[in-house]
């Protein structure tokens, strides 16, 4: 199945097996830590010489669930960038890729822990510290309920390392949708602090979930 329904703080929303989230009633598609521009970045920095192409792959599957959805909002819960420079070192084409997936809906850029600046001016949308419309958009988890990024949660199934949506009772925690991005395993401290008993939805070829967390001893 291409996304899996659940109800979180008395919504319905759809975790999609690309890593996407859809809120169906508001219309809203919603992605975390896209990392635009991450090559750039480690190049830069005299990091790893990465193929430059993460940029290209990451806007391929973002405009495929735009397609796929006709959203009235994009959001981008923070890190959309891999740092300020690398958002303000897009090529044009890149820039004018996001400025035509914009057309006709509204663009919002949350802030992140990388990309904390003002998004460049040749991108299209606007700029938020968060958003408060029925569930609070961030992109850390903070005071619950919320809908949040930067943990970049994942989870091991047959072997294989799978980015997942994370799904408790004061946070849902979205999987990073950028393609050269790590994961933080389910299991680790602190993923289970945040969810201790919840879903994960594991990403790939279909939506997949799993109940995850720790049994309370009597």
């Amino acid at each position: 199945m291409t996304f899996h329904p659940f109800d979180f703080d008395g919504q319905t929303l759809q975790a999609r097996a690309s890593g996407a989230l859809f809120w169906p009633e508001r219309r809203w598609l919603i992605v975390a830590d896209l990392h635009l521009g991450k090559s750039e970045r480690m190049a830069r920095r005299g990091g790893a010489l990465l193929p430059p192409y993460e940029t290209l792959e990451t806007l391929d599957r973002l405009q495929a669930e735009i397609a796929a959805t006709d959203p009235a909002v994009v959001v981008s819960l923070g890190d959309g960038f891999d740092d300020d420079a690398a958002g303000r070192a897009l090529p044009d084409d890149v820039c004018d890729r996001l400025r035509a997936m914009a057309q006709g809906r509204r663009w919002i850029w949350v802030s992140g822990n990388h990309d904390p600046g003002a998004i460049c001016q040749r991108l299209p949308g606007d700029t938020a510290a968060e958003l408060r419309d029925g569930l609070t958009l961030r992109h850390e988890a903070g005071q619950g309920p919320d809908v949040s990024g930067h943990y970049h949660p994942c989870i091991r199934l047959a072997g294989q390392r799978r980015r997942c949506f994370l799904a408790g009772r004061d946070h849902l925690i979205l999987p990073a949708f950028g393609a050269y991005t790590g994961g933080l395993e389910v299991t680790d401290r602190a993923l289970a602090v945040l969810v201790p008993q919840g879903l994960a939805i594991a990403c790939g070829a279909r939506a997949l979930p799993v109940p995850v967390g720790m049994r309370r001893r009597a």
